[in-house]
């Protein structure tokens, strides 16, 4: 019998929930070498550590305005900035929400009555979508202040925001694993993972099959 009412979606367990859904990757990325790796995968890098930045979930803003919470919100040892968040679901103008990212991470970096801005961290903002935000088929989309005028005039704000898409296709432009990885974040299981898998996406999924098999978690996803 119909009843008129919108069929609600199957409750997926642990085992079945790849690295896009929230609380696998919440439960993933409170590992700094997991953040860390991925990092290094993403921006093709190699970081020596990297620590907590504080209020590393929730940036306040002014009282009786939106704030922001982050996936994950993380420095390194040469004061670069990192916010990394996962994005499921096309909800809509994430190049605007960037920007508002990027205004709360930057508001704090100074204080009161600090004259230079010299002291402002260069940041990288980094949105993992599930879909293709620019219709382009790239797997990743780098934005950086330019000049209009000249090409090869960057502005210099060190403001560096990225956009990775799980589904592109043209995976000539980018290193191999990074292509492996943003295939592993949509099917998070030990057949997405090729035979000359990097150390460090190996690393990412022992940690994942290591969260599947922990009951704590398993109690808590129920």
């Amino acid at each position: 019998m119909q009843t008129g009412l919108p069929e609600k979606s199957p409750v997926k367990t642990l085992a079945d929930l790849n690295l896009c859904d929230d609380f696998l990757f919440d439960v993933a990325t409170i590992d700094l070498e997991t953040c860390k790796d991925m990092i290094e995968i993403i921006l093709d890098i190699k970081i020596k550590s990297i620590h907590w930045k504080e209020g590393q979930k929730v940036v306040h803003n002014l009282p009786g305005k939106r704030g922001i919470r982050m996936d994950f919100y993380v420095e390194d040892m040469d004061g670069n900035i990192f916010n990394v968040e996962m994005q499921k679901k096309d909800e809509g103008n994430l190049p605007k929400r960037t920007r508002f990212y990027q205004a709360l991470l930057d508001a704090p970096m100074l204080d009161r009555g600090e004259r230079g801005f010299d002291n402002m961290n260069p940041t990288y903002i980094i949105v993992i979508c599930c879909f293709d935000p620019f219709n382009r088929n790239s797997y990743r989309y780098t934005f950086q202040n330019r000049s209009l005028e000249y090409d090869d005039l960057l502005l210099g704000d060190e403001a560096t925001k990225i956009f990775l898409n799980t589904r592109g296709t043209n995976n000539t432009r980018i290193p191999k694993v990074l292509v492996d990885f943003l295939h592993y974040i949509e099917h998070s299981s030990e057949t997405s993972l090729s035979n000359d898998v990097d150390p460090r996406l190996l690393r990412l999924h022992q940690k994942i099959c290591s969260i599947k098999n922990d009951q704590k978690v398993v109690s808590s996803n129920l």
